[in-house]
């Protein structure tokens, strides 16, 4: 099959500045190439790199792109200029792919060469698939996701599929290093308030003042900058001045984003409970980070978001917490307390997630989505 995979307008591929999205259709582009198809990724101009190359079998296409703004309306205008600008450069294919906005509005009817058009909601729907008409898949990645994109437009029930995030299930889940005394409770993500790091900052200053507690300490990892997703190093100086007033230096630590695939899983390893406190009510589609802690063996302790619900099962490969209450730091700070105080069943539900998320491996999930492509284009 000829493949076209067309990325958003602000980050590049490969995932050099990183994305959830880039990253995983970077992995998914390699996979399929592997599998003996011609790939073409679309994405944005970047550095010095060539506008056009092939790397590991993968023909990049780039285009002048933008930065992130702040703001959605400006988002949505650059989105349309991305998509105006990609229409005139896309290739023939069997499939595309796309993830920009406004372009799966015409790219079905306008341009019939670039084959059956595919989209994967990587941000929950804000009206565009009213506007969808000649989708051939839409692959959701959670239940909620779904459910909004047919409140949109209930005819694209037929051709919508709950197919989830796939994760480097195999690198993620070697063994585990031996761990030190201290459990370490750990945050990888966008430095962004609807993430909920200040209601994590509270929840371990809760934890602070129980001294019956064994040791622990706090990492969080995560790009700041409005272009990479977060909103800027003051948000971030704010979390790290309540930390610093609050708790010794050595028991807690803000990281950089990690950007490659193995410096990211090291720092799943490292860790014991992956903290993912989401407030994002609307904004959550799954939860990448999520999974792949769970890969790495980690348990995960989680907002009660619906996104979560599709691979976190309370109390069986994790703990989901009650976010929606003015009580919801003591609540996380209880959740993680329980996990402190006991090792054996924080190991337990470990090994469970981790044998859960070992579902969403790329090369199982490739080979569903090969099958899935080639019967939207009628080829066994």
């Amino acid at each position: 099959m000829k493949i076209n995979i067309v990325m958003g307008f602000f980050l590049p591929m490969p995932p050099d500045s990183g994305g959830a999205t880039e990253k995983t259709w970077s992995r998914l582009a390699h996979e399929l190439t592997l599998r003996g198809h011609e790939v073409t990724v679309v994405s944005r101009r970047w550095k010095q790199w060539p506008d056009r190359e092939v790397c590991n079998g993968v023909r990049h296409v780039r285009l002048p792109g933008f930065d992130h703004r702040p703001k959605l309306w400006q988002n949505l205008a650059l989105d349309l200029l991305w998509s105006l600008r990609v229409h005139r450069h896309l290739p023939a294919a069997d499939v595309t792919v796309v993830h920009a906005v406004a372009l799966p509005a015409w790219l079905g009817t306008l341009r019939p060469s670039a084959g059956r058009i595919v989209v994967m909601p990587g941000r929950m729907p804000k009206g565009q698939y009213r506007l969808y008409r000649r989708l051939s898949r839409v692959l959701a990645t959670s239940t909620p996701v779904q459910e909004r994109v047919l409140a949109e437009n209930p005819a694209l029930a037929p051709i919508t599929r709950i197919y989830g995030y796939p994760i480097a299930w195999q690198a993620l889940a070697r063994p585990r290093r031996p761990r030190p005394t201290e459990t370490v409770i750990g945050f990888a993500g966008r430095l962004h308030p609807e993430k909920g790091i200040a209601l994590l900052v509270d929840a371990v200053l809760h934890l602070a003042a129980d001294t019956t507690l064994p040791p622990w300490r706090l990492a969080i990892c995560g790009p700041d900058s409005v272009a990479a997703g977060g909103t800027g190093a003051p948000y971030r100086a704010r979390l790290e001045q309540k930390l610093r007033q609050n708790l010794p230096a050595d028991r807690w630590s803000f990281r950089p984003a990690l950007y490659q695939e193995e410096a990211l899983a090291e720092f799943y390893r490292s860790l014991d409970v992956f903290c993912y406190p989401s407030l994002a009510e609307a904004g959550e589609t799954f939860g990448v980070a999520v999974a792949e802690a769970m890969a790495a063996g980690v348990t995960p302790v989680v907002s009660d978001l619906a996104c979560f619900r599709d691979f976190v099962r309370s109390e069986e490969n994790g703990i989901v917490f009650n976010h929606r209450t003015p009580e919801a730091a003591r609540n996380l700070a209880h959740a993680l307390a329980r996990l402190l105080r006991d090792p054996a069943r924080r190991e337990a539900l470990a090994a469970t997630a981790q044998a859960d998320a070992g579902g969403y491996d790329f090369t199982r999930y490739t080979d569903t989505l090969v099958a899935d492509f080639q019967s939207l284009i009628g080829r066994p």
